[in-house]
């Protein structure tokens, strides 16, 4: 007995130290592991590896790409450091103004700086941001959620004209200016000019110029001046002028590339996409641009540069932004944005130095423009957006729907997705929206009506759409052409927006036949088609040759892009 229990005894000293060593690691495990808990529960911020870094992840407007690329890639290029060594860089992400907007009140961007073609976005921003606050005390300065900006480009909004129209309009000689435009657009039918709507910041600074030239002021416009009814006579009576509004100077400038003098005559884009466009940025130019600043007065894109003021920002990377800022600053970098064809924010730049590209040459006059209005305070540039929606021009618009067999299942739950977008995406209750349903023939038609009447009966049948049979698109197209050329309104934009994602293959009209009555009937009443290729097997040829003969365009759609694609369209109206 005594021998078994002598033997028992290194056994347990053996266990004792196991025991002891395993506890013992326990307990570091514990150790290590409970900093990373409490992190993981406490912190909604950058990791501890993330709280030295130095990397600046900037959204830019596509509009100025190449010019952000290249003073990213020179300040890189420099090397600099933090005080703790770590490498100060700048990453780039392009995006609308618009979706930087929507990320950054998200809480969740993609940046931490952000530099919108406009100081109107962060306006837009700041003011939204103080909405979504806790209420403050009376007389509390509003919480802004971007820093003060820098403006390192700035380029005055222009109208853009091809040279032989710039000179109907009385180029060089005599000033041109909004009612100039208005006069022209009514003495000749065949004079089409356009800008965007005031979702984009070339749309917005242009009918801000005209509501200035409507109340005949140049600096100080208030509400109750842009709410007055003779200002708004005078807006109304150019905007209903317009041939249609759009996306975008981007989208404009690259389909006057494209398509050249038959697109439009004259449209609203910044100075810089003159310069560049007459120099080849977007190809070979089909004609001459020139540059045309409203003798009314015109405002202008400054392109701010501002830092997201957020808990997650560090301290490295406010240092990468002032180094930034003071590098965008110097000589080199803002002769680089002039020869971009900018105009730097150095005004000790001339802007007739050698190598400069704002030139009559390029279509543009550095002497101009004579009057440069005041931009206003954010809730009268509000006040302006909604007396604008009031007296722009109106329209009129079929949304042609495919819902033939090869529409089933995931395309067509996505079209009626695409389609509800559209409507949500016009807000006015003026507009006058019909739809055409075909498949093997025009199956469902709900006639054109004010959205005051009839948005549910659209919704209710985009609701209830299903697909089955052939396609009978220029049945379609020639039923919605056909309602619109009666109407004869010329008052109002006339619109299709056609879909369909196959091959027409059961319509009684020819496209011969189509398109010709298209280009004879809008010798009289302008209708524009807008043409959506659903998908790889859409006959594109055929909707192409609907677009031109009515002067409109097409787009490619997926089931991922088809809704965005129909957003963007909405714009147009």
């Amino acid at each position: 007995m005594k021998r078994q229990q002598a033997n028992r005894r290194p056994v347990i000293a053996t266990l004792a130290v196991v025991i002891a060593v395993l506890a013992l690691c326990c307990v570091a495990a514990i150790v290590v592991l409970l900093p990373k808990m409490r992190a993981t529960e406490t912190t909604s911020g950058p990791t501890t590896a993330d709280q030295r870094s130095a990397t600046l992840t900037i959204a830019y407007s596509p509009e100025k790409t190449a010019l952000v690329k290249d003073l990213a890639a020179t300040f890189n290029a420099r090397k600099l450091r933090t005080p703790d060594r770590q490498a100060m860089s700048v990453e780039l992400v392009e995006m609308t103004p618009e979706e930087m907007v929507t990320q950054a009140l998200s809480g969740q961007p993609a940046f931490q700086a952000l530099t919108p073609d406009s100081s109107l976005w962060l306006d837009q921003l700041n003011r939204r941001w103080a909405q979504s606050q806790t209420q403050a005390e009376p007389g509390a300065i509003a919480p802004r959620l971007v820093g003060e900006p820098v403006r390192y480009a700035v380029t005055p909004i222009v109208i853009a004209a091809w040279a032989d129209a710039a000179r109907s309009l009385g180029w060089p000689d005599q000033p041109v200016g909004w009612s100039t435009l208005q006069t022209r657009a009514q003495q000749d039918p065949s004079f089409k000019w356009s800008h965007p709507s005031t979702a984009h910041a070339s749309g917005l600074l242009a009918t801000l110029a005209e509501f200035y030239a409507g109340a005949g002021v140049q600096r100080g416009l208030t509400a109750e001046l842009a709410q007055d009814p003779r200002t708004a006579a005078f807006v109304s009576a150019v905007e209903k002028t317009v041939r249609y509004y759009g996306e975008g100077e981007m989208a404009v400038i690259q389909r006057a590339a494209t398509d050249g003098p038959k697109y439009l005559d004259a449209f609203v884009v910044s100075e810089q996409l003159v310069v560049a466009f007459n120099t080849g940025a977007f190809g070979q130019p089909p004609a001459d641009l020139i540059a045309l600043y409203p003798s009314e007065g015109t405002l202008w894109a400054d392109h701010p540069l501002a830092l997201l003021e957020t808990a997650e920002i560090t301290a490295n990377q406010r240092r990468t932004f002032q180094a930034l800022r003071e590098f965008l600053a110097e000589p080199a970098a803002q002769t680089k944005i002039l020869n971009a064809g900018y105009r730097p924010a150095d005004l000790n730049i001339p802007l007739d130095s050698p190598g400069s590209p704002l030139t009559a040459a390029n279509g543009v006059n550095p002497a101009e423009p004579q009057t440069t209005l005041q931009l206003p305070t954010p809730d009268v540039v509000s006040v302006v957006q909604n007396v604008w929606a009031l007296t722009k021009r109106k329209t009129n618009v079929f949304l042609v729907v495919d819902t033939s067999g090869s529409m089933r299942g995931e395309k067509l739950s996505n079209a009626q997705a695409a389609l509800r977008t559209f409507l949500a995406q016009i807000p006015s209750d003026q507009e006058r929206v019909g739809l055409v349903e075909f498949n093997s023939g025009v199956t469902n038609i709900i006639e054109l009506d004010t959205l005051a009447s009839n948005r549910a009966v659209l919704t209710d049948a985009i609701d209830t759409l299903e697909a089955g049979g052939n396609t009978a698109l220029l049945d379609a197209v020639r039923t919605a052409y056909s309602r619109l050329q009666r109407q004869a309104d010329l008052d109002r934009i006339n619109a299709i927006v056609a879909m369909t994602d196959g091959r027409e293959n059961a319509s009684a009209v020819s496209l011969r036949q189509l398109t010709a009555e298209i280009q004879a009937g809008n010798q009289d009443v302008p209708v524009v088609i807008f043409c959506v290729a659903y998908g790889s097997d859409a006959d594109y040829e055929l909707l192409q040759s609907l677009a031109d003969a009515s002067g409109g365009q097409v787009r490619q759609g997926t089931t991922e892009t088809i809704r965005d694609l129909y957003k963007i369209l909405s714009s147009y109206f």
